[in-house]
């Protein structure tokens, strides 16, 4: 059992000589993955990328240890890593998150770029952005970061959804002033006089059947409010489609993520809404991703 004595400043070493590469092998032992492990320790330790290995022989920290032991025990009860460290990368960002919004995946990053490509395609004098179910901030702050000059709106019926996005924008640097966060159901958050001005919407609304089984880190850990779309999964996209065409300028253009399956639904619910031009665009492993939709 590990000691140390009891009137040790937090920042001090733990009297017996305890380095990061003895809790390295206990938690890559406990967690059963030497990739959270490593993510674990380089999170307590902050030593990460190059300088990893470099610091695994440094003695650890009355503080530091508590944080890691508090790390391990969560990732153990089967909390998702993203959570327990806290942070995750997105892009170009790193962005905090907890249980109050969805972990930012690598699909999404995906209909990120495809909304990039819009936004270069149409080349707008003043572009105007809107984040639709923004959760972290993810996508509203991409285009904030990478889109210099563009004004974003990012909208989320959860206040504490959007708690975590104005972290996250808090730590954007100048780019943040371009962003303004809207607390609101999908457009209903918006101003009137964004009708008919907004070059490109972009939204990962839920998109999951009330029926669908998930994982259970997933179903477990993340917001339902997030995940769950209704009886048949399409529900929350029909909202975000149909009402599109009204708030956005021409041309203008719609990316919205989906599950693979419901591409052929989207792209009909996209010519319906009164858009001239539909189709879907795949993610990394070629499985179709996003919905873009023209007018």
């Amino acid at each position: 059992m590990r000691s140390w004595p009891m009137s040790a400043p937090a920042n001090c070493a733990v009297s017996d000589g305890l380095t990061w590469r003895t809790l390295y092998a206990e938690a890559t032992q406990r967690l059963g993955s030497d990739v959270d492990a490593r993510r674990i320790v380089e999170r307590a330790s902050g030593h990460d990328g190059a300088e990893f290995h470099t610091g695994l022989d440094e003695h650890v920290s009355v503080r530091a240890l508590a944080f890691f032991d508090g790390m391990v025990e969560r990732r153990a009860a089967g909390e998702p890593l993203q959570y327990v460290l806290g942070v995750w990368a997105f892009r170009t960002l790193d962005l905090y998150v907890d249980g109050r919004v969805l972990i930012p995946r690598p699909e999404t990053e995906v209909v990120v770029e495809v909304g990039l490509d819009e936004l270069r395609r149409i080349r707008p004098r003043h572009p105007v952005v809107v984040d639709l179910g923004t959760g972290s901030g993810a996508i509203a702050l991409s285009f904030a970061a990478e889109a210099p000059g563009t004004e974003v709106w990012a909208t989320d019926r959860s206040e504490e959804a959007l708690a975590v996005a104005r972290a996250n924008l808090a730590g954007l640097g100048r780019a943040a002033a371009a962003v303004r966060l809207c607390e609101g159901w999908w457009y209903e958050a918006l101003p009137a006089i964004l009708r008919a001005r907004v070059s490109l919407i972009v939204s990962n609304p839920p998109y999951v059947a009330d029926s669908d089984d998930l994982p259970a880190e997933v179903a477990d850990w993340e917001p339902e409010s997030a995940l769950l779309a209704g009886p048949t999964g399409m529900e929350q996209i029909a909202e975000v489609v149909k009402e599109a065409p009204v708030w956005l300028d021409r041309p203008g253009a719609l990316v919205v993520e989906l599950a693979p399956h419901q591409g052929d639904d989207a792209v009909a619910l996209a010519y319906d809404a009164g858009f001239t031009e539909a189709f879907v665009k795949p993610d990394l492993t070629g499985r179709v991703r996003a919905l873009v939709a023209r007018v």
